[in-house]
Parts: structure tokens; C-alpha cells; sequence
């Protein structure tokens, strides 16, 4: 990385972290646009068969980001031979993590949605989805670990590549094995979800060869794996797990959001879905920047320039809030065109734009706070990140169990949670950073 981190080198970090998640996306855009031409059942299953994999999978994407910390710290103080070490203990954990995962989505996801979901037939479809989604987590968690590498040295730009095979090949699969073209049969949810396994392989496969032939092992004492280190595992854990604890309850939280929103009904699942699907597209140049500022200001304190922290976020912001705004302002332009790439059901469109104004406003705020939050996860702080989560996201609970259960709400008043989330990781990630209690601290 350049001594100056200008606009420029943010943006030449950040836009193919962007460009990755417009691919991932299209899989989330893909998956809910086909689902909602099969049913307003299979819609609402897919999303919450999807959150319930996104949640587990966020305990190896947690660990990725404490990895991606580690890596970016030595690579600013150019201990590069060191970097080897973090990355293989990372994989040989990744995968003992992988196998509980599986365990978890494949075994133990029916009680929990026989006392969660309400209506019996999607209850039925999330557990059909998730019998054959949890075959992915062990690809899924070993791309986490490239991913986390490739990022912790600044060399975004193959995420972006595999991202689009990715995408490429689910988009192609969830179209044959879905609706059962080309002599393939029809699967619906369980297409959608096996369309997901195979694409995870397929980036995996590509990750594994584009480190073959453009990595130099030696450079960074790659891949030898001499044992298990349980000192070195420590360290990396001691970063690690307070954000793989951060970005599971975070997900779970938001399972237990679709699941209050199933109980108004199956309408309001399915336009939450369809608002979700769009919600992530919005937070796409949220994601990129927010990468972008973990690994550079991890950076900064590695290279001893902790006082350009401050510097670094403010410009982050500036350019993720214009991001965000854009794309903000395309969707309100053309709601009903953006409603009707998901379905055709005037009812869901109409019910869905009071929606969409709700979560456009929220993903502005959300510009602000989850730039500022991934900043003080970015200091290695990664507990106190946790604790700035755990409290947000009790008091987000609160609100929507308010929202829906005392007072009745609609989905349109339970969305306004979004507003009560970003508002508050703003406050108190900011409070953190300017009190300047992260400096110079040790991973």
C-alpha cells in the first residue's frame, strides 16, 4: 500500500470489494426473483432459510475479519514472513468450524423453526432449503480464508473475479434446476438452494488456482502448516471471536426480525423478503468501504500512524454516503420498476414502496455507522466492537418486539427498526474513536 492513503487508493481497495458484492448480489436478486415467480410459500422460505445460512455462515465470516486484521497489521509493519502462520491456523480452524456448522443447519434448524415459524408449510420449505444449502458452509468458510487474505494485503482485486464466477454460476443453475430447464428436473426451493452449494465450489475452485499461479508461498511462509500452534491460535482467536460472536448475533437477530414480521403474515414475509433482497443491494458500497477502512486503519497502526486514523474514516464516509445516495435515489425514482423485477403481484408492489422509502432512509444512516463501526473493529478493539453490537442490536429487539407485538405495527413500522440501528452503532462507534482508547493496541 502507498505511504498516502488518499481517495484515490481508498477507492482502488474498496471498488472491487463493490464490484464482488454487485456479483454476490445478483445471486440474492436471482434467488428471490425466481422464488417469487414460484410462490409467496417458497418466497418467504427462501428468506428465512437464507438469513438462518447467513447467520451460521457470519461465525466464519467473523473469524475472516479478525484474520483480515491480523494480516493487515503485519503487512503495515512488513512482517510479511509472519503472515503465513496467521493464514494457515486460519484455514485448519475455518474447517473444524465448517464441520459444526454443518452439523448445526443440517440437524438443528426443525426445532428451532417448529417453535419459531408459524405457518407450517414454510417452516417445511426453510427446512427442505437447508438440507441441501448446508453441503456449501465447507466451501464457503475456506473461501472466507482467501478472502480474508487476499484483503488483509490490499489485493482486492480477485474478489471481484471470483465473486463473478460466483455469480455467473448460480444464476445459470437457479434458472435450470428451479423451473427444471434443459432436461433437469424441477426442484423450486431446493433448486435455489443447490444452484447456491455448487456456485461456492465453483469460486472456491477459482480461488485455489488464481493463489497457484499469482501467490509466491515463499514471500509469506504460505501454506506450510507445521502443526498446531495453540499460542498463535490464541492470538488470532483473541481478535477473532468477538467478531465472529458479533456477526452471528447479528444475522440471528435479523432471523428473529423476519420471524416477528411472519407473525403480522405471509404477505409481510414475502414483501420483507423482496425489501431485504433490495436492502442488501443498497448496503453493497457500505460493505466495500467497509472493508476498506477495517484493513486500513488496522494498517495505519501497524505502520505507527495512528493519528491519520481519524483522517482515513472521515474521508471513508464521504465516499460511502455519496455511494449510498445514488443508488437511494435510482430506487425511489423507479419503485414500482424495482418492485416488479420480484414479482408480478400488485398487492406485494403496493405494500412494498411504503417499505422501500423506510429502508432507503436507513441505509443512509447506515453509511455513517457501519463505516464508523468497522473503524474501531479495524483498531483491533474487536471486544469493544462487540459490546457497541450487542447493546445496539438488544435495544433493536426491543423495539421491533415492541413495534409488532404490543403495538400492532406493520411491516412498514417494523422496518423503522433499520432507522433505530444505524443511528445508534453512529453514536456510540464515534463516541469510541474520538475518545482515543484504542491507540497503539496490541494483536
Amino acid at each position: 500500500m502507498k505511504k498516502d492513503i488518499s481517495y484515490k487508493r481508498i477507492w482502488l481497495i474498496a471498488y472491487p470489494i463493490i464490484l464482488g458484492s454487485v456479483a454476490q448480489n445478483l445471486i440474492n436478486v436471482t434467488d428471490t426473483a425466481f422464488l417469487g415467480r414460484v410462490g409467496e410459500v417458497a418466497l418467504g422460505a427462501g428468506a428465512l432459510g437464507g438469513i438462518f445460512y447467513l447467520a451460521v455462515f457470519m461465525l466464519g465470516l467473523g473469524f475472516g475479519m479478525g484474520e483480515q486484521i491480523i494480516v493487515a497489521r503485519r503487512y503495515g509493519g512488513k512482517q510479511l514472513k509472519k503472515i503465513g502462520s496467521v493464514v494457515d491456523h486460519s484455514f485448519l480452524f475455518l474447517l473444524l468450524l465448517a464441520v459444526a456448522a454443518f452439523v448445526v443447519l443440517r440437524f438443528g434448524s426443525e426445532e428451532i423453526l417448529r417453535f419459531g415459524v408459524k405457518s407450517k408449510d414454510i417452516s417445511a420449505g426453510t427446512k427442505l432449503f437447508l438440507d441441501y444449502r448446508a453441503y456449501g458452509i465447507f466451501a464457503a468458510f475456506v473461501n472466507v480464508g482467501f478472502r480474508s487474505f487476499y484483503v488483509g494485503l490490499g489485493r482486492t482485486k480477485v474478489i471481484a473475479y471470483t465473486t463473478v464466477v460466483l455469480a455467473l454460476v448460480n444464476i445459470v443453475l437457479d434458472y435450470t434446476l428451479i423451473f427444471g430447464k434443459f432436461g433437469f428436473p424441477e426442484m423450486g426451493i431446493a433448486g435455489a438452494a443447490l444452484a447456491s452449494v455448487i456456485a461456492e465450489f465453483s469460486a472456491l475452485v477459482y480461488f485455489m488456482v488464481y493463489t497457484a499461479v499469482y501467490v509466491r508461498f515463499a514471500d509469506y511462509a504460505l501454506f506450510r502448516f507445521q502443526g498446531l500452534h495453540w499460542k498463535k491460535m490464541q492470538r488470532i482467536l483473541k481478535v477473532s471471536f468477538p467478531t465472529m460472536m458479533q456477526q452471528f448475533i447479528s444475522l440471528s437477530v435479523w432471523f428473529f426480525f423476519f420471524l416477528f414480521v411472519e407473525k403480522i403474515g405471509e404477505s409481510s414475509l414475502a414483501v420483507s423478503n423482496i425489501i431485504r433482497s433490495i436492502y442488501v443491494l443498497l448496503m453493497v458500497p457500505i460493505w466495500g468501504f467497509a472493508t476498506a477502512v477495517n484493513t486500513l486503519v488496522s494498517y495505519l497502526i501497524g505502520a505507527g500512524r495512528s493519528g491519520e486514523v481519524m483522517r482515513l474514516v472521515y474521508r471513508i464516509i464521504l465516499l460511502c454516503f455519496v455511494g449510498v445516495v445514488a443508488l437511494v435515489s435510482l430506487g425511489l425514482a423507479f419503485p414500482r420498476l424495482l418492485l416488479g423485477i420480484y414479482t408480478n403481484d400488485q398487492l406485494l408492489i403496493n405494500m412494498g414502496i411504503p417499505v422501500l422509502h423506510v429502508v432507503s432512509l436507513g441505509a443512509m444512516v447506515l453509511s455513517i455507522g457501519f463505516i464508523l463501526f468497522s473503524a474501531v473493529s479495524g483498531t483491533g478493539k474487536t471486544d469493544v466492537s462487540l459490546t457497541i453490537e450487542l447493546t445496539v442490536l438488544v435495544i433493536y429487539l426491543i423495539y421491533t418486539y415492541l413495534m409488532v407485538e404490543q403495538w400492532h405495527g406493520t411491516v412498514v413500522s417494523a422496518w423503522t427498526a433499520e432507522w433505530v440501528y444505524g443511528s445508534l452503532l453512529s453514536l456510540f462507534s464515534f463516541i469510541y474513536l474520538k475518545s482515543g482508547r484504542w491507540e497503539k493496541a496490541p494483536i
